[in-house]
């Protein structure tokens, strides 16, 4: 069971995603904050798996959060849940010690996958962010690879086809929907991808699959 505390200063957020959550048996929101005094104050009384965050917050925001969370529950995982794409934001959380992003606007299976992913301390960045970082790093002069995999012989055909859509972006159960596999064996091929490439997260693997002439 994953435990998880929403911090979102909007009730109605809050409660959407207590609702959506409860859809999951493995996962258990143990608590909510309205911000993030209130979420470190939550947290010298329970221990939860994860911390959902959300940035723009009354108060004390997300980022001063972020810190204080690190710095006192090193163990406790952190997702940044925000309606801010900016890759400055991006890079700032993950540097700070977020283990995932996504954006308010991902749907229910992309949230729950992020917050397993996260649960088990593997990054996670939503499909969204993850493009516009890849259009970035591809417009910017002199980017140097991020990953260092072999090429495409190394992938089996079926991870071929998971990578292309995943470069389209699609989720996992969208892909396995066009497949008829079940959502758990597209995980299992997103993991054995990034092994295979090496790939730092997703915006890298769609890198990949375009530098290597996957899709246009």
């Amino acid at each position: 069971m994953i435990k998880v505390i929403i911090t979102d200063d909007h009730t109605l957020i809050r409660d959407g995603l207590k609702s959506l959550l409860k859809s999951d048996r493995s996962i258990q929101v143990v608590g909510e904050a309205e911000n993030g005094a209130q979420l470190l104050e939550l947290l010298e009384t329970v221990t939860p798996d994860v911390v959902m965050l959300d940035l723009n917050m009354p108060v004390m925001d997300g980022f001063e959060a972020l810190t204080q969370v690190q710095a006192k529950y090193p163990h406790v995982k952190v997702l940044i849940l925000t309606m801010l794409d900016q890759d400055s934001y991006v890079t700032k959380v993950r540097t700070a010690g977020a283990l995932g992003y996504v954006l308010k606007t991902a749907g229910r299976t992309e949230l729950i996958h992020a917050i397993k992913t996260v649960a088990e301390n593997n990054s996670y960045i939503c499909s969204e962010v993850a493009l516009n970082l890849l259009n970035r790093v591809n417009n910017g002069p002199g980017e140097q690879q991020e990953f260092s995999g072999k090429g495409t012989s190394d992938l089996s055909k079926r991870e071929m086809e998971v990578l292309r859509l995943i470069a389209e972006g699609y989720t996992n159960a969208e892909i396995a929907d066009k497949l008829f596999a079940s959502k758990r064996t597209i995980e299992s091929h997103r993991q054995h991808l990034i092994e295979k490439t090496k790939a730092k997260n997703t915006a890298t693997l769609i890198k990949y699959a375009i530098q290597q002439g996957l899709i246009d």
